[in-house]
């Protein structure tokens, strides 16, 4: 692992889906992520570093591609959730042209005699979408696979196509780069215009968010205010959890929350987080982890708060009961 990264423990749990491995019957893909733009609009902000909901925008990015099988990131160096390959653009700040080709330098099968192979699908992202989720990042992969095009890019809500959210073909990237870096001498410097108007290129839509680029602080301002609203604010919550704490598993939100209720209710408040804290433990240390594990483990103690709620409700029915025997007896 390259010093200065930070890799999520638990990989090689059987239940976790690690970095490198797709899920079963799954398009492989390796992935390019710009991050070495000036941000001039933000002042010259260090832009993959700024946080939106308690996370990088960078590592935001990088979680919604973390079972590709390899990862490119084209800028400065820094700590990442999880390990990543490093490619910097000559000159620093050349442009999209000049870090997508120095990013797929990198991806590029080792020399020999019996040459790498490579995955047919490489993804390009920028390092600024705060909204990009796994769902999308799959369907360009998937929409590549099926289209036998050259890339699939991301239509954004108004209809604009997205070039750096998009799956292309490594090798007419690679083509068309190497003519446009002879007619023009470099790349740096060149839009990015240029490379997709030469490639045989399929559109596709997503979530109208998956797109949404951070450019100015009035970008960012926007993102965490939708982070926190309440219809995204909790699986965000668990997104960033899970992300800091290096786990990759499926949650069963309702099942938690109901879990949270049922033992706030039916034994007392400070039951519940220490009831899910429990159910967490158990899952990993006596289960051997994994959503079956969490499922199971919540299920259990979900009975078994039902079954103090009923036994409460028993008890106050009979106390109700033996006091208005004692009014009668009274009278």
């Amino acid at each position: 692992m390259t010093a200065g990264m930070t890799a999520p423990p638990g990989d090689s749990e059987p239940t976790f889906v690690p970095h490198g491995a797709a899920p079963d019957g799954a398009v492989p893909y390796d992935v390019v992520v710009l991050a070495g733009g000036g941000a001039r609009r933000l002042g010259g902000a260090d832009k993959p570093a700024l946080s939106v909901g308690g996370r990088p925008l960078l590592d935001r990015v990088l979680g919604a591609c973390r079972d590709a099988v390899r990862t490119v990131v084209v800028g400065g160096r820094r700590p990442t959730a999880r390990p990543v390959l490093w490619a910097r653009e000559d000159p620093p700040g050349g442009g999209p042209l000049a870090a997508l080709d120095v990013g797929l330098r990198r991806l590029a099968p080792e020399p020999g005699p019996e040459p790498g192979s490579e995955p047919d699908v490489v993804l390009v992202l920028s390092a600024d979408l705060p909204f990009l989720g796994g769902a999308t990042v799959r369907r360009l992969v998937d929409a590549l696979d099926r289209s036998g095009r050259e890339g699939v890019l991301l239509v954004d809500a108004d209809g604009r196509d997205q070039p750096l959210v998009a799956a292309y073909r490594p090798e007419p990237l690679r083509r068309e780069l190497a003519l446009l870096a002879t007619e023009y001498g470099t790349l740096a410097g060149l839009p990015l215009r240029l490379l997709t108007h030469e490639l045989d290129l399929a559109r596709t839509e997503a979530d109208p968010l998956a797109s949404f680029d951070c450019d100015t602080w009035a970008d960012i301002t926007a993102a965490r205010t939708l982070i926190r609203e309440h219809g995204n604010v909790l699986d965000e919550w668990i997104t960033a959890v899970k992300d800091d704490l290096g786990i990759e598993l499926d949650v069963d939100t309702k099942a938690l929350l109901d879990l949270a209720r049922d033992a706030a209710h039916g034994v007392a408040r400070p039951a519940a987080p220490l009831t899910t804290f429990l159910v967490g433990y158990a899952a990993a240390s006596v289960r051997g982890g994994g959503p079956e594990a969490v499922a199971e483990a919540t299920r259990k103690a979900t009975a078994l708060a039902l079954r103090w709620a009923a036994e409460a409700e028993e008890a106050a029915e009979a106390e109700r009961a033996a006091s208005g025997s004692d009014r009668a007896d009274e009278g």
